[in-house]
């Protein structure tokens, strides 16, 4: 194994699978095991990458979290959080249902993330993944968007609570960050950047370009919203004409980034028109950013991503294979990988690396949303000039 391989991290558990509000939510963790196995049987993934997660404290919760709001998790891993209590806290709704034990299933994706972040601190790994996290919608007290406890958000009060770190996310998953964003919202030390589906017709309906932080956080907030049906093209164009401007004047000392792959044309609870060319390139830029401007410092979350048995694996693939610097695989699937899940799979599992756009259409509207995308992104740059 080479010298890059054994310095990237990748949190995983088979308890990691065990956060689940029900059998037919769409929040399905099955594609964190499915990308693990094809990760596995790629031969990129060795044993000693594995980095297990662990429960995080309360301690560790109450950097972002309310304490009542922590007591309240833990009474309805018991099933006795009455309703008013429920929907108080987010809980009365299909889309955070209360579960058994969800406390310690929620608190270990978060330490998971700590656990990562302190072998990247102390030089044990210079980067790794955490694709079974990414639960950026989760508010300070409050459960939302099939997030309880927002393992980003900790992650990132963690690195700069203990290890005095000016942190950089960057969330390119098509649902706008907003437990994230409203986390940091007043802080200078940390600067959230989401690229995301315009909240005008998706959840949460934040993440507007006019969103840039309050009193000594103003500026350090930078929403690129984008209109729905954007292609690969118009969104990579973007992405790269506003990221670099924004690392290079913030100058971070660690990057944390979000991998929601619902930006996928195919994905259901969106709509968005890329596919996995995208997808694959996202990650490749990113660790290139954090080459060039945090010595290689960088976590990478999970996030969204509900196509689980046709687009989520691939594209996570790429996200670690980004960290260790192996270029993009090509041709087919692993046997080994398509044997043993197409038995199990609700649809035919794609064969090849290469997105075949089955179902893709043009948008007859591609020139007025690439103006509109680009529109925004220049009132972005304006502020970096």
């Amino acid at each position: 194994m080479s010298i890059m391989q054994q310095t990237t991290g990748y949190v995983y558990a088979n308890e990691l699978l065990q956060y689940r509000f029900s059998n037919d939510h769409p929040f399905n963790q099955m594609r964190l095991k499915l990308t693990t196995e094809l990760l596995m049987d790629l031969g990129s993934l060795k044993k000693e990458h594995i980095i297990p997660p662990r429960i995080a404290t309360d301690e560790e919760l109450l950097l972002i979290h309310s304490y009542d709001y922590i007591q309240a998790i833990r009474r309805a891993s018991h099933g006795i959080l009455n309703d008013q209590e429920s929907k108080k806290y987010g809980l009365d709704s299909d889309d955070t249902l209360q579960f058994r034990m969800m406390h310690q299933h929620s608190a270990r994706i978060v330490g998971g993330a700590l656990n990562l972040s302190d072998q990247i601190m102390d030089g044990t790994v210079n980067n790794g993944c955490h694709l079974g996290g990414g639960l950026h919608h989760s508010l300070p007290g409050r459960a939302n968007g099939f997030c309880i406890y927002n393992d980003v958000a900790v992650t990132i009060a963690y690195l700069m609570k203990k290890y005095k770190q000016r942190v950089l996310c960057i969330d390119t998953d098509a649902h706008h960050g907003d437990g994230t964003q409203w986390s940091f919202y007043t802080d200078d030390q940390a600067l959230i950047y989401s690229i995301h589906e315009t909240g005008k017709f998706l959840f949460p309906g934040s993440g507007h370009y006019t969103e840039r932080g309050n009193e000594q956080g103003f500026g350090y907030t930078v929403n690129i919203p984008l209109e729905p049906y954007t292609e690969d093209a118009s969104y990579l164009d973007v992405f790269q004409r506003t990221i670099e401007p924004v690392i290079a004047s913030f100058k971070p000392d660690i990057i944390v980034s979000v991998h929601g792959v619902d930006i996928h044309y195919s994905d259901p609870l969106t709509h968005m028109s890329c596919t996995l060319t995208t997808l694959y390139q996202i990650p490749y830029i990113i660790k290139s950013l954090a080459d060039t401007y945090t010595n290689g410092k960088v976590i990478m979350f999970g996030g969204g991503g509900y196509n689980i048995w046709k687009v989520v694996p691939r594209a996570w693939t790429h996200v670690f294979l980004a960290l260790i610097d192996e270029r993009p695989p090509q041709g087919v699937l692993p046997s080994q990988w398509l044997e043993k899940w197409q038995p199990y799979a609700t649809c035919p599992l794609p064969m090849n690396w290469e997105d075949d756009k089955e179902n893709y259409f043009d948008i007859p509207r591609q020139q007025d949303i690439t103006d509109s995308n680009l529109k925004h992104a220049r009132q972005v740059l304006s502020w970096f000039e």
